[in-house]
């Protein structure tokens, strides 16, 4: 028997990263991401809609680990993939995917200062 446990779904996302203030330029001034008010001691929160991103310092170790978040893919809708790319590209940015037309429009994936692998799409029309 199955009891209603009321879950709605995924309201917000954390990464923990190992400099907060390298990750905070790198997600705003890169990527394009404002952040928000938050009262969150050691993190960012980023304007992200509709899921809220915020960036902590790490609380784990994570050079314990050969990579972090393996096994989970973050999207992150753009609306304009190609410029975010050509940007990231120029910056030196690790672009694991390049651009390519996906499933769900253009798409790529790039590796961010700590090494998570972020999937940038356009979504699908309509």
């Amino acid at each position: 028997m199955s009891e209603n446990t009321n879950v709605v779904g995924p309201d917000f996302l954390t990464l923990q990263v190992r400099d907060l203030e390298r990750s905070t330029r790198f997600y705003t001034e890169l990527v394009g991401f404002v952040t928000v008010p938050s009262k969150v001691p050691n993190a960012a929160v980023l304007g992200a809609e509709p899921i809220r991103i915020a960036l902590r310092q790490a609380t784990d170790d994570l050079d314990s680990v050969e990579r972090l978040g393996w096994g989970i893919v973050v999207w992150i809708k753009a609306e304009d993939p190609d410029k975010l790319a050509e940007r990231l590209r120029a910056e030196g940015v690790r672009i694991v995917k390049p651009l390519c037309d996906g499933s769900c429009g253009r798409e790529f994936i790039f590796e961010d200062p700590d090494g998570y692998r972020i999937t940038i799409y356009e979504g699908q029309p309509g």
